[in-house]
């Protein structure tokens, strides 16, 4: 679709793609596991919906109020994973950060919030196996996806 536009340096035309249309975004409404990551400093999440069938990932979904680093990487990954095995998704997170390139911290954030709401949705999915009544499973992340000039801003309306 872009291949006949010229790629602002650093931008492959896969990144494109998945930041202009991206996949398997929504809900998922027979999700056999349901994971939610939550930066509770700029309150972004990302909700991940899986589908799985004998450690097969039979559909996948997500949906986020993050920036479009978070829709892209959150697209790109559920592409990946998408009828693959759970051994595979797991590879998957590195296979990503490859195809990504070099990342800078904010983005490297925003890949890990993706993954770890990936992470919720399969320890929902077991605790439900084992017989838990839990809607979803919530990750509170480590680090924020809040900037440094994103604090600067904040400190000087202060």
């Amino acid at each position: 679709m872009f291949e006949n536009v010229k790629m602002p340096e650093g931008l492959n035309p896969e990144v494109l793609e998945h930041l202009m249309n991206p996949k398997n975004y929504g809900k998922l409404d027979d999700a056999d596991g349901v994971g939610v990551a939550l930066d509770e400093k700029t309150k972004e999440y990302v909700i991940f919906y899986t589908k799985l069938d004998d450690n097969i990932i039979k559909d996948v979904k997500f949906a986020t109020n993050g920036c479009q680093d978070t829709v892209v990487i959150g697209s790109m990954f559920t592409q990946m994973i998408k009828e693959n095995d759970l051994d595979y998704a797991n590879t998957a997170v590195e296979k990503i950060h490859e195809k990504l390139g070099k990342l800078s911290a904010q983005q490297l954030i925003c890949a890990e919030i993706v993954f770890s709401a990936f992470l919720a949705s399969l320890q929902n999915f077991e605790n439900r196996k084992n017989g838990a009544d839990e809607e979803l499973h919530l990750f509170k992340m480590k680090e924020s996806c809040e900037t440094t000039a994103t604090k600067k801003d904040d400190d000087e309306d202060k």
